[in-house]
């Protein structure tokens, strides 16, 4: 597995509208854009770092993942994000390690990209997607 960069990491929030001027209007990031992913009942917005990115993320469901995360945590980081060269073989080889994963295949995320989960179990507390754009 090739880990290639931070991909960008999640945030959750109650509001996209409501948290979008922080990041574009009091650190000057420039809003590059809105999707929904309908099958992770989710709406995002992104605001390119460099190489990486910063994704809000708000829920479009009260039984979604960032509602419920919400619901545990309050509004925060909710996880980081790594490009990996190859998500399959990465998913293989993490597997073949022993690594608890959330997915055990690639699925369909934001921008196209395909993404996967590691149980937070398995990594300290943290959950980590892998992404392959």
């Amino acid at each position: 597995m090739k880990i290639l960069q931070i991909d960008h990491i999640g945030v959750a929030v109650n509001s996209i509208a409501a948290g979008k001027g922080f990041w574009s209007d009091v650190l000057g990031l420039e809003f590059a854009g809105e999707e929904t992913v309908a099958a992770q009942k989710v709406k995002t917005a992104f605001f390119p770092v460099g190489q990486s990115e910063v994704e809000l993320l708000e829920s479009t469901a009260t039984d979604g993942p960032i509602a419920k995360f919400i619901e545990k945590k309050g509004e925060g980081i909710q996880h980081v994000a790594f490009r990996v060269d190859n998500i399959e073989a990465a998913l293989s080889e993490l597997k073949h390690k022993g690594v608890r994963l959330i997915d055990e295949s690639p699925r369909m995320g934001a921008g196209g990209a395909k993404i996967a989960f590691l149980h937070p179990q398995a990594t300290h507390g943290v959950l980590v997607e892998l992404c392959e754009r």
